[in-house]
């Protein structure tokens, strides 16, 4: 069964707002660190965190990767936008707050452009303002998110249509 919206959905200036909201844990920001290769220890040696940061930004806590917080901002909207298609893009990545263990994200979106596709025919291009809030409702990420999305019209079969 296909679920999620195709391109005809799409309208300039339509708004979502995730239904669920995901809270990190430390070993979330710990796997996704290591598996990614990242060797910044701020994601996984508290004892590091804590002696190496004048002024203690970070209270001797573990920072959540920042790619870790954009993903999962984006996943939260993925049943409202992409479901249907595939990402094109992510532009003006801005990390506004640190993000923690325990901190709860939600994501919200604006669409700022539908159009057709040029490059594949039966699909079209939406892009999307999506910022992600803690559970404070503070903004702590935001980004531009481009994706191809089927038209409701389109007939996939699975396979590349003959050009």
């Amino acid at each position: 069964m296909e679920s999620g919206p195709f391109f005809e959905d799409f309208r300039q200036g339509q708004k979502f707002r995730s239904k669920v909201g995901r809270t990190l844990l430390d070993v979330d920001n710990v796997w996704f660190t290591l598996l990614t290769n990242n060797n910044n220890q701020i994601h996984f040696n508290q004892d590091y965190t804590s002696k190496n940061f004048p002024g203690d930004p970070f209270k001797g806590r573990l920072v959540v990767n920042g790619f870790l917080t954009l993903a999962v901002t984006a996943g939260l909207l993925v049943e409202y936008t992409s479901a249907m298609g595939f990402m094109l893009g992510v532009d003006n990545v801005k990390f506004l707050q640190p993000v923690f263990a325990g901190d709860t994200l939600y994501a919200e979106a604006e669409v700022t452009e539908v159009r057709e596709s040029k490059s594949r025919e039966g699909f079209g291009v939406v892009k999307v303002r999506t910022w992600g809030v803690n559970q404070r409702g503070e903004k702590v990420i935001e980004f531009d998110r481009a994706f191809m999305v089927r038209k409701r019209t389109a007939v996939w079969t699975g396979e590349r249509r003959a050009q």
